[in-house]
């Protein structure tokens, strides 16, 4: 009985410390190789809150690009490096972690001023952080899904910051996209003969009309409108429990911050459709949309493009994707930003 009472207490005691040394097992991003490259995970306060950056490239001086995550709250740190390493050879990317997202999670810190309005002041004081850090007078904005609602907020804002702004997944008018994306399973749910799922979401339309709830993002991903050519879920877990970038409590502060920032922030983003609020860009626009994007529709994404006056602009789309083009066609994406913008 007391070797077996031995063997419990020191099972528990190594369960003790495995979990320990998992909450603060020192984070980091894989080393670049080169004179003039940078690759730094770290923390830095920007407006007043810590902001953890993700930096990565073969040469500073190249030209900087800064990546807008989307979710709310869903931040790519975790797993991008596997679809940007061509980038890298080219670029400076910058990732981060908004406010109350990710590592940028801070417990005890007060988030109820968290609003689209902040984010959209964070991301305009990273930029000018970024630029003094790189002597770089302008960088290249890329929003994604719920990053594009606050990347072409800043581009409005202050174009004279940026080279160009670039909407992946772009959001558009909310209810016409989230209607889009209710249609499209219920029609793929017909064509798979699965009347339970035709049958629910029948049911919601309502209530997607009504800007009460969004299409179910697990129908949208079960009938091939998130992505098609690339597991995103497989990613963003297996970079959480195994990536070098997360530890055990990073992925607490990650669980906390999804929960919050999107029961508070997508109602605003509902309320104030981004067609009602900008329409004029003074600086070069760019839309990059999957064919098969139903997490926020290619269609609505164009009638929301047509409606913006720019010098230049263009809508373009990738046949094979979904609402991760830059993922999912990463070889076809690092082309285009290579041709329209690298030295």
């Amino acid at each position: 009985m007391k070797k077996v009472r031995k063997v419990l207490l020191y099972l528990g005691a190594t369960i003790i410390s495995l979990v320990g040394l998992a909450l603060i097992f020192p984070t980091w991003t894989p080393k670049i190789d080169g004179v003039n490259s940078i690759s730094v995970l770290e923390q830095v306060e920007i407006n007043g809150t810590g902001h953890e950056l993700m930096i990565r490239g073969q040469d500073k001086n190249n030209p900087i690009v800064i990546f807008i995550h989307g979710g709310p709250g869903v931040s790519e740190i975790p797993y991008v490096t596997k679809y940007q390493d061509l980038l890298e050879k080219n670029f400076t990317i910058v990732h981060y972690d908004q406010r109350a997202s990710g590592k940028s999670y801070r417990f005890g810190e007060d988030y109820s001023n968290l609003s689209t309005d902040l984010l959209v002041k964070d991301l305009l004081a990273l930029t000018d952080y970024i630029s003094t850090r790189f002597n770089q007078k302008k960088v290249i904005l890329v929003g994604h899904s719920f990053g594009t609602y606050i990347g072409i907020q800043a581009a409005q804002q202050a174009p004279e910051k940026y080279e160009a702004y670039i909407g992946i997944g772009q959001m558009s008018n909310t209810l016409e996209s989230e209607l889009d994306g209710l249609n499209f399973t219920i029609d793929q749910a017909k064509l798979s003969g699965n009347t339970t799922d035709v049958e629910y979401l029948q049911g919601l339309t309502e209530k997607v009309k009504s800007g009460e709830m969004l299409t179910p993002r697990q129908y949208v991903r079960k009938y091939g409108g998130a992505a098609r050519l690339i597991d995103n879920n497989a990613d963003i877990d297996n970079g959480l429990l195994f990536g070098p970038e997360y530890n055990l409590l990073d992925r607490i502060r990650y669980n906390r911050g999804v929960s919050y920032v999107q029961e508070t922030l997508i109602g605003q983003a509902i309320k104030k459709p981004l067609p009602s609020i900008i329409t004029k860009l003074d600086l070069p626009v760019y839309f990059i949309m999957g064919h098969y994007d139903y997490m926020t529709s290619t269609k609505a994404a164009k009638t929301y493009f047509d409606q913006i006056d720019a010098n230049k602009k263009e809508f373009i789309t990738y046949d094979q994707s979904a609402h991760y083009p830059q993922f999912e066609e990463k070889e076809k994406f690092s082309k285009w930003m290579v041709d329209s913008f690298a030295k």
